[in-house]
């Protein structure tokens, strides 16, 4: 008998020793890297194509460009977008017109003002949007990056749904995440840089590095213009990574973010 209560008490530690385990079991990334890393650019500018593109590819870093419908450049350089995407980039959804906030944006036009929006006008938007681009890369599968990182419409109801079901995931802002638990790929948070230096950029991927977590770049002017990164700070940080890329994965919003939707399906 009492060797039976034993064998008991040691299958009943060994199974609470393997539950301990998996639940301790903390997210990889590929090849052993430390943390990952995403390069994404707003608006569908021509500094995007003219500065971030050359010196992206310079490197062989493949980044996503969030790009509005009625750019001017999408407009004016459409095969040019297109075959950003045929050398590996990403083109993101950024909604048709940019609508935002105007309660916080004094810029914004009454007609794109999302308080005036309805839940089946800003879905109608993001699945025209999605039409479109997929006239220009034919790709069917998509990431959304929120226009201002809005995402309440009139009522101050949330479109994180209508998002969820039009987008593989979507980006958002807020600080780098302390872990990847229960991470949301829907509402990932991003930084979105405004005249920073090659160090301060390069500093932010070291706080990710440290987290083991996912550092998200949200650019917008390059070499120039609003929100700008300069061509000699983006420069610089892409250096360091390609210095660093035993720990980094520098890759496209869509990439990581489906890596780590597959990485939280397998681990249930």
């Amino acid at each position: 008998m009492k060797k039976i209560v034993i064998y008991v008490l040691v299958v009943l530690v060994n199974i609470g020793f393997t539950y301990a385990q998996d639940l301790q079991k903390e997210f990889k990334w590929p090849e052993n890297k430390k943390a990952a890393v995403c390069l994404t650019f707003d608006d569908g500018q021509d500094s995007h194509l003219d500065n971030a593109i050359p010196i992206l590819d310079s490197f062989n870093i493949k980044a996503t460009f969030y790009c509005p419908g009625n750019t001017t450049s999408l407009h004016n350089r459409t095969m040019e977008w297109k075959k950003i995407v045929e050398n590996g980039h990403e083109l993101g959804n950024h909604s048709l017109f940019h609508p935002c906030d105007a309660r916080v944006f004094d810029w914004v036009k009454p007609e794109y003002d999302l308080n005036q929006y309805s839940l089946e006008q800003i879905r109608m938007e993001l699945y025209t949007a999605n039409t479109l681009l997929n006239a220009i890369d034919g790709k069917t599968y998509r990431t959304y990056g929120y226009t201002c990182s809005n995402y309440k419409v009139q009522g101050d109801s949330t479109y994180v749904g209508v998002v969820k079901k039009l987008f593989s995931a979507a980006r958002s802002d807020g600080p780098i995440p302390d872990t990847m638990d229960n991470i949301d790929i829907n509402f990932m948070p991003s930084w979105d840089v405004d005249s920073n230096t090659g160090k301060e950029l390069i500093e932010y991927v070291k706080v990710a590095k440290k987290n083991g977590t996912i550092a998200t770049f949200m650019f917008h002017s390059v070499g120039g213009g609003y929100l700008n990164v300069s061509n000699e700070a983006l420069q610089e940080l892409l250096i360091y990574l390609k210095e660093n890329e035993q720990d980094y994965w520098v890759d496209t919003f869509y990439n990581v973010t489906k890596y780590i939707s597959e990485q939280s399906v397998n681990s249930k």
